[in-house]
């Protein structure tokens, strides 16, 4: 993926770690603001209820000029970085899970340490996934029918 801007490496790895959420039976949300401000990259429902949330990095300068990742552990069972197979793997943290994403093809090759969601939580961030995804399929067929549940949703 050498050659390729920021973004667009950016929008490959999340591509592919999307579709290897879809092959394990994950549903992806992307760009997911979580109650304590953050956006998740992804945040994908897993079988069972369980939340994993995937940061996607473009780049070594991309992880070490945000290091905000550690806040979004509250909000998901299990943790991943995404990196292209470029990526310097070694800088990451042991206990985050990691996925790497070649072309359009990801895989697992750390899975994360599990941390278990409380249940006042789990039920606030799966109301929340519910509403945004409901609402994004809205806006495919009615762009401006759905602006007042997207300032509803802004407001929660």
């Amino acid at each position: 993926m050498s050659g390729l801007s920021f973004p667009e490496r950016t929008s490959l790895v999340r591509l592919a770690a999307s579709r290897l959420c879809l092959r394990m039976g994950w549903a992806p949300l992307h760009e997911v603001r979580l109650a304590n401000g953050r956006r998740a990259d992804i945040l994908a429902l897993q079988p069972g209820g369980g939340f994993a949330c995937i940061e996607v990095k473009s780049g070594l300068r991309d992880y070490l000029s945000d290091l905000k990742w550690a806040e979004y552990q509250p909000y998901c069972d299990v943790f991943f970085f995404a990196v292209d197979c470029d990526f310097p793997k070694q800088v990451l943290p042991v206990e985050a899970g990691l996925i790497v994403c070649a072309d359009r093809e990801a895989d697992i090759l750390r899975e994360p340490e599990p941390v278990k969601l409380a249940a006042p939580r789990r039920k606030a961030l799966m109301e929340r996934f519910a509403w945004l995804a409901a609402g994004r399929l809205a806006a495919l067929e009615d762009p401006m029918g759905v602006a007042d549940l997207h300032l509803a949703l802004n407001d929660t």
